[in-house]
């Protein structure tokens, strides 16, 4: 079994954290935009909150490829386990 460092831990639990929130955001920006296409009056709203959901869909890979950056600059990645997590 291999030991992560405490520094380690938290660099990746950080990341996890933010991985976290900008899902919810994800979720939050699809599902008020969905209910304001039910009125003509809101669907302008509606088309924004789709677009800014777009753009955290696109947030998602560059928060786990600065992660992976992150750590790799760090700590020699070679010998971390292969069923570890992707956030």
């Amino acid at each position: 079994m291999l030991a992560i460092s405490p520094r380690e831990r938290t660099i990746r639990e950080r990341y996890e954290l933010l991985s976290i929130v900008n899902d919810i955001l994800i979720a939050v920006w699809f599902l008020v935009g969905s209910v304001l296409f039910f009125t003509p009056q809101t669907t302008w709203a509606g088309t924004w909150l789709f677009v800014l959901g777009s753009v955290e869909l696109l947030v998602r890979p560059m928060i786990r490829l600065t992660r992976w950056l992150h750590l790799q600059r760090l700590f020699d990645l070679s010998a971390a386990p292969a069923d570890e997590p992707d956030f």
